[in-house]
């Protein structure tokens, strides 16, 4: 035996902004298209993505620290009025 087990794992992600590991099913998948950061919620849109919490403070960390076109590749700022627009939806429908 290998010592390998035969149950597949859970794909995890890093998060852009909190740099926190997590699965890829609880976070967000962020593509650069044309400048503008557009979600990916199936996770099928083409190029690099890069992963951030469904949360206002993780959004904000990481477009402090410019951290979405360091890791999309993208030159110069993106625009990220589209994610926070699914963030804050997010965010509302989880609220009581």
């Amino acid at each position: 035996m290998s010592g390998r087990t035969h149950a597949r794992a859970c794909p995890e992600r890093t998060c852009v902004g909190c740099r926190e590991r997590a699965a890829k099913h609880d976070l967000l998948r962020i593509v650069a298209v044309e400048g503008v950061c557009v979600p990916d919620h199936r996770g099928t849109l083409p190029g690099r993505g890069a992963y951030v919490h469904p949360a206002s403070v993780c959004l904000d960390l990481a477009v402090r620290r410019r951290a979405f076109p360091r890791a999309l590749r993208a030159q110069g700022p993106l625009d990220t009025a589209d994610v926070r627009r699914v963030v804050e939806a997010t965010a509302a429908q989880a609220a009581p």
